[in-house]
Order: structure tokens, then C-alpha cells, then sequence
């Protein structure tokens, strides 16, 4: 792929919030800094330059999008989408009681890109008073499936059952 389409990128399941993304467009910039000062120092053809180190999740989001950066043009549209779509990209909001593992927030964003959009981030807070569950927020629709609230809704048959101990 020579030219990356527009803001039509897989997003690779490790890329989870609009922070890693953001970590990803400066790793392109630099990316593209390290190549143009090595078109400076060594006056050599695009063809001929050695590819810099970059991140685990750069080089997943590159094979997975086939996107061949070794191309000024490439790289200057790249850096141009991924700022849209670190601005446009939709978040869901997800508040649990205790801090998540990675493994289910890679999870939890394939459902979402798989079931909603292909292109959803996920933007992670605390609440312990939740107790446990999770709080899930989109720009349309709260979910609370926290166990405060199911707790809550429940509340008439605790009383009765705790009523029922006492007697």
C-alpha cells in the first residue's frame, strides 16, 4: 500500500486509548524527522535508507494497515490521518473499581471494534465505590453494570431475606 487510506486504518488490539494513539502519531513524526535527517546527512535515495527503531505497537499498526513508510509523501499523509483520527476516533468510557488488566482492555476494545466500530478507543477511569463491574459511558448510552447497582436494583429482596434471618 503506498498511500494510507483515508482514516480507514485497523487499529492494532495493544493500541487501546486515545494515549496510545497519540504516542503513535509522535512515534510517526519522529519517525519522519529520523528519515529526513537522514536524507540530509547522507544524501542518499528514500530507497536506500535504513529503517529506525520503532515500537512493538508501531510496527504492529504498520504490518497490519500494509503501509510501507520508507515514502515522504506516506509518511506526511500518515501523520495527517492519524491526528484526525486521534481527534475523530469514537470512545467509549470505562470506569471500573480496581484497575484493569491489559489483556481484558485489548479484550474489551476487539468486541467494541469488532461489534461497533472499527476504529473505537477506550478512555479508562477508578471508581471504587463501584465495588466491582464496570461503568461503561458513550456520547448516547450509560451501561451501569457495576455490582453497586445491581445491589441497588435488589434491594426490596436483601431486606426481605435479611428480614427472614432475624426472625
Amino acid at each position: 500500500m503506498s498511500e494510507p487510506a483515508s482514516n480507514g486504518f485497523a487499529l492494532p488490539p495493544a493500541l487501546v486509548s486515545r494515549a496510545d494513539l497519540a504516542r503513535l502519531v509522535r512515534e510517526v513524526e519522529q519517525l519522519d524527522n529520523d528519515f529526513e535527517v537522514q536524507k540530509v546527512r547522507d544524501h542518499k535515495d528514500e530507497a536506500h535508507y535504513t529503517m529506525p527503531a520503532t515500537s512493538r505497537s508501531l510496527q504492529d499498526f504498520l504490518k497490519l494497515n500494509e503501509i510501507n513508510v520508507s515514502d515522504a509523501k506516506t509518511r506526511t499523509a500518515l501523520k495527517e490521518q492519524l491526528r484526525k483520527l486521534k481527534d475523530k476516533a469514537p470512545v467509549v468510557h470505562a470506569t471500573f473499581a480496581v484497575d484493569a488488566d491489559p489483556e481484558f482492555l485489548q479484550q474489551l476494545v476487539a468486541w467494541f471494534r469488532g461489534q461497533i466500530h472499527p476504529q473505537t478507543l477506550i478512555s479508562v477511569g477508578l471508581q471504587p465505590g463501584l465495588i466491582g463491574g464496570m461503568h461503561l459511558r458513550t456520547p448516547n448510552h450509560v451501561h451501569d453494570f457495576s455490582l453497586r447497582a445491581l445491589l441497588a436494583s435488589k434491594r426490596g429482596i436483601l431486606l426481605k431475606e435479611l428480614q427472614g434471618l432475624q426472625q
